[in-house]
């Protein structure tokens, strides 16, 4: 069992990568252009957060572009559909061993979405995706939601009902990790040792179901609750192959406050998740994780120019007494902290400069952060911070010319030495250079 954590951890950091999601059929259900929503696509703007939070559906688009005109039958004429295609190249400062520099993508992505109104106050946003590193198709990030509104304190309340894949995928803003920078990043690059479970662990496992609302434009929570469902695995789940298997239910909660003042917009928020699963199995001893979380967004624009920053700051506490008793770990209390910050300058949505800091600080613990060539970890630490800088041209709005370099100070524990092999923080830099279009 020890082994089977050990590769299942490896496998995870090869190949964990973000997505990036600007969907043109948003465009073509409504006539806007991209940036009407997007800043930097995915990034929202206060209408793409309207647009979203009122279920993907934008009320005043014209009977003529419609067919039907009773409640039973409304349908747009348009075909939601759009395609995105990611390819990129990624370098690595000092070559990874017995492997060679320059990995090419072509295509590290290739996303199908289904993407828009699907009627009267009910809308999506599906999507099934091409991986070059698993060679497979597979559902992606998918929101499916009901919005509606009334009246509460004699203030207006947007509210609807969520169910998706994905724990945050369902949220407004560009703080939280479904939807936080990078936008688009490799596949191939190394990946820390260790992240929070909050921190896309869960991402297209499970589904669920929950409901949301925004109170006077100002206060927005949300509740919900996930399952296992191990998309391409056996129905009913048996959990064999998987290491998270819910028990029960994982609840996901969000609640966060906007607020504008002359040109100036902030969101502070709080979101969180908690997690009882039996790793390996569907039954007996428990993982228990419990990730407590902050962030904010910060715009403010100069003329056709745009500033944003985010920050997001995550504290997990896990008691893994599953995995202490199958020898996976020297210990069963366990917390880690994950620190992300960045902020973006947007040249009239032709030209964008976004620059970030990382930091992930844990408790050690030789046996669950082993060591390993490479992905491992000396001295049993998941300390890991860095650095990116990231530029952007966008020559149209559907076309995304983009350079990524991710600087470690840190990887695993130490910056030289790192892995017991005498690998240091900084060879694991990269330079990633990605080609993105979107149709």
């Amino acid at each position: 069992m020890n082994k089977i954590i050990k590769v299942a951890t490896i496998f995870a950091a090869l190949f964990s990568f973000q997505r990036a999601y600007a969907v043109p059929s948003f465009a073509r259900q409504t006539g806007l252009s991209c940036n009407v929503c997007h800043s930097n696509p995915p990034e929202l703007t206060a209408f793409g957060r309207d647009f979203k939070l009122k279920g993907y559906v934008l009320s005043d688009v014209t009977p003529s572009e419609k067919i039907g005109s009773a409640k039973d039958l409304i349908l747009s004429k348009y075909i939601p559909l759009s395609f995105m295609l990611l390819a990129s190249d990624t370098a690595f400062q000092d070559v990874v061993p017995g492997t060679q520099n320059s990995t090419a993508g072509f295509p590290q992505q290739l996303s199908l979405f289904l993407a828009g109104g699907l009627a009267s106050h009910f809308g999506a946003l599906a999507q099934v995706t091409y991986s070059h590193s698993s060679d497979i198709f597979a559902m992606d990030n998918t929101d499916l939601r009901y919005a509606n509104q009334t009246t509460l304190g004699g203030k207006n309340l947007d509210y609807g009902i969520t169910l998706n894949n994905n724990p945050g995928v369902e949220d407004l803003w560009n703080s939280t990790p479904v939807w936080g920078f990078p936008w688009i990043s490799s596949e191939s690059s190394v990946g820390s040792i260790a992240s929070t479970m909050i921190d896309g662990t869960l991402g297209g496992d499970v589904a669920g179901v929950g409901g949301y609302g925004m109170w006077n434009n100002h206060l927005y929570t949300a509740l919900a609750a996930y399952r296992s469902e191990h998309e391409g695995g056996p129905a009913p789940v048996d959990g064999v192959n998987y290491q998270y298997n819910i028990s029960g239910a994982a609840p996901y909660w969000r609640a966060a406050w906007q607020q504008s003042w002359g040109a100036n917009y902030l969101m502070v928020g709080t979101y969180g998740l908690a997690v009882n699963s039996h790793p390996y199995s569907i039954t007996g001893p428990v993982d228990r994780y419990i990730d407590p979380s902050f962030d904010f967004q910060y715009e403010r624009p100069f003329g056709a120019n745009l500033l944003d920053a985010h920050g997001s700051w995550i504290h997990e506490s896990s008691k893994l007494d599953a995995t202490l008793a199958a020898g996976g770990a020297d210990a069963a209390h366990h917390t880690l902290n994950t620190l992300k910050l960045d902020s973006t300058y947007h040249w009239s949505n032709k030209y964008s400069a976004t620059g970030g800091l990382f930091a992930t600080t844990g408790t050690a613990d030789p046996v669950l952060y082993a060591s390993a060539p490479v992905t491992g970890s000396f001295n049993g630490s998941p300390n890991t911070g860095g650095y990116i800088a990231q530029l952007a041209y966008w020559p149209v709005q559907n076309i995304d010319i983009n350079v990524n370099y991710t600087g470690y100070t840190k990887f695993n524990g130490a910056s030289t030495n790192y892995d017991g092999a005498n690998r240091n923080a900084s060879d694991n830099n990269t330079v990633y250079m990605a080609l993105w279009l979107i149709f």
